[in-house]
Formats: structure tokens, sequence, C-alpha cells
């Protein structure tokens, strides 16, 4: 038996990650094992949309641990009930099926898009998707997904994914054909650095679709639950999809995530779909206290303002230290620094207990919690300002 000489040794290597470990979170900040605290403008990937450890969130899990944790999916519990039932009455869709992660609501999706095609459009089972796109780590989702780095990885890959342009709608026409049973794509794309689809090209989609009897579906895992400043992106273009997928902020830091179709598009059958922990009533009590919360609208301003707020700020900071465009919405957006020092910066800022995440070599990438305050944001951005400063100085003089 091989026995693990260091405490990370036992876990598999896969991801980079500093040797520290995190063991007390509240709010936008963050204590190691050696007392040291951060400021997190990362939040688990949008994922603490409450900050760390909401005492909403906590209290919700504490009384219904003490009630149910699961009976089963092959049962009915009342948190589950009541989660669905509030996430339709928040949106346009009209039933629910909850799932543990981002990917496996979006492969979900795909699975319910291509029943829907063998059911109702002679087969048809391809879903556009797009350049820069990003839907998980499963095999159906990776193949879904843009990204580069996946293409050569655990081949073969799942068919039936032809990728279009971004904001391209002319791109989207030309990959139509009687295989085509639906369009997929993020509002805004995080992973390849926060690229927003404009209003407009949302707009013309939904258009397109409707014209060829093809699915809308929008993977808001990254965007919903308030984090642009409406409960759901959609909202902004004024479209109603087919299907949408949440995750992340959804369970404000445990794991749940949703996949919602209209009456429509809801077309599994009994064994089609399930899952041993899906809807279980402990995670679904999580998800009430944070609907509750993001989707009031005094909440909802709030995240429009700090995102304002937020916003002029980057570009003030841009402008200084002659940096490129701030992209993205609400409290997702990204700055374009315009040389590839992204991972510098986010080193710089760690050792200075503030938390940036750079989803590529030239862009840095903001997702704080929903309730960050302005001083916070300003304490963020004192420390980033700093770090140009001296990055840019070091620069000079080499």
């Amino acid at each position: 038996m091989n026995i693990a000489t260091h405490p990370f040794d036992a876990l598999m290597e896969i991801t980079a990650r500093p040797a520290v470990v995190f063991v007390r979170g509240e709010g936008s900040l963050l204590w190691d094992d050696s007392g040291k605290r951060y400021l997190d403008f990362v939040q688990g990937w949008a994922v603490n949309c409450l900050g760390h450890s909401p005492p909403a969130v906590a209290e919700a899990l504490a009384a219904q641990s003490k009630l149910l944790l699961t009976p089963s999916p092959a049962f009915y519990n009342a948190p589950s009930l009541k989660l669905a039932k509030a996430l339709v009455e928040q949106s346009c869709f009209d039933q629910v099926f909850f799932a543990n992660s981002g990917a496996e609501a979006n492969e979900g999706a795909i699975k319910l898009a291509r029943k829907y095609g063998a059911l109702r459009k002679g087969g048809a089972h391809e879903i556009i998707t797009f350049e820069g796109g990003f839907h998980g780590r499963t095999l159906a989702t990776m193949s879904a997904s843009g990204k580069k780095a996946f293409e050569p990885l655990f081949e073969p890959k799942v068919s039936g994914f032809p990728k279009a342009q971004w904001n391209d709608i002319a791109s989207v026409k030309r990959l139509i054909s009687d295989k085509t049973i639906g369009v997929m794509l993020e509002p805004i794309q995080g992973e390849a650095g926060v690229w927003p689809a404009t209003d407009q090209f949302l707009g013309e989609l939904r258009a397109l679709t409707k014209a060829h009897r093809l699915l809308l579906i929008v993977d808001e895992i990254q965007t919903g639950m308030g984090r642009t400043g409406k409960l759901f992106h959609y909202e902004h273009a004024g479209i109603e999809p087919d299907i949408m997928t949440l995750g992340k902020g959804i369970g404000g830091g445990v794991p749940l995530a949703a996949l919602l179709a209209t009456e429509a598009a809801s077309c599994f059958e009994h064994g089609d779909q399930g899952g041993t922990f899906n809807g279980n009533p402990l995670m679904c009590a999580a998800g009430l206290a944070v609907l509750e919360h993001v989707a009031e609208p005094d909440f909802l301003k709030s995240v429009t303002d700090a995102g304002l707020y937020l916003e002029s700020e980057l570009q003030r900071i841009s402008a200084r230290h002659g940096l490129g465009e701030v992209r993205g919405r609400g409290l997702l957006l990204a700055l374009d620094l315009k040389i590839p020092i992204a991972a510098s910066v986010v080193a710089l800022a760690f050792e200075d207990g503030v938390l940036l995440n750079a989803p590529r070599p030239d862009t840095l990438r903001f997702m704080p919690a929903l309730n960050v305050s302005r001083a916070e944001i300003a304490l963020m951005i004192e420390c980033l300002d700093a770090i140009l400063a001296k990055i840019g100085a070091a620069r000079r003089v080499a």
C-alpha cells in the first residue's frame, strides 16, 4: 500500500493549486489555515452568489438536515416541489429537472433536445454550438464546447455539435440542415474571456430557431441567478428560450443545478433521465433560500448598481495603465490586459490576499459575491492598481 507523504498527495493532481488550505469563509472573505485573510473576487467561479457561508443557506441546510436528507428521487419531497414551482413562476418555463452540477444539467439539455428530435423532427439530433463556448466536462458537454484545449482530449468525441461563430447569425444559418434540432449557447462566454452575446444576436437566434422549428437552449450556469442584474440573462434580450440550464449560483455554494424547459419541449419518458441525488431535499432547501434572496427586485437592482461601479473602476484602471476594454454585464466582468500577464497578476494578488481569476493569458475575470460592497470593490481595485503599477515599472526597467 502506498502511503501519502504529504497532506496534498492523496488528491489527484488535476489543477495547479497554491499550497494553502482554506478553513473558513464569510461573505467576501476567506481565511486559510495560517490565519491569513483573503478578499475573494472569484467565489468558486460565480458559485457563492451570496458570499461564503451565508446565514440563510446555512440555516436552511441545518433545518432540513434534521428533517430529511433524501427519500430517493423515486418519491416526491417538499423542498424540490417548492423550488421547482418558484423557478417556474419566475421564468418562462413550465417544468424543472434538478441535477447536481452544471455539466449534468447541460448533459440533460442535450439528451432532451435529442429526444425531442427523435419524437418530433424526424430523428434530427445535431445541436449548433459556438467557438469559444464552454458547457462542462462530461464527454458530451466537452464535445459541445468550443474550447480549443478540449479538442485533442478523450477522443473520440461525441458527434453532432457543429460550431458557429460568436455573434454571427449568418454562420448559424449556414450550419442548419435537416439534422439540426437546436442551438445552444452561453449568453456570456465565461471561460473564453467573458464575451457577451449581444441582445440583438440573441433576438436573431430566437427568430431563426422559431423559423426552422429548432430548440433554443441557453446555458445560464454562470449568468443565471441574478449574476447579470436580472434573475436570468435571457430577460435582457426580451426573448423566451425553450430550454435553460442553471448551476453554480443556484445552490449558493452547495452542489445543485437545474434543467428547465417549456411544456412543449419537455418530452422525457419514464426511464430516460434520472440521478441518485437529483432533487434531494437538502440541496433544494439551500436553493430555495438562495432564490428567495436573489429574486427580490431591490437585490437585483443592487447587483446592477454594484456591477456598474465595478465596471467604471475597472475602466479607470484600464485607462490609467493603458489596458484594453472592460467586458461583461452586472457582476460578471473581464478586463483585457492586452498582454499575457494575467497569471502574474493573479499570483501577486494572491500574495496580497486578493483572489482573482485569469480565464485567458491576457484577461482577468471578476465574479464577486452578488452582495459585494463598494468598500470591498474599492479594496480590490486598490490592490489591482498597485500590482499593475509594479508590473508596468518592471517592464519599463526590463
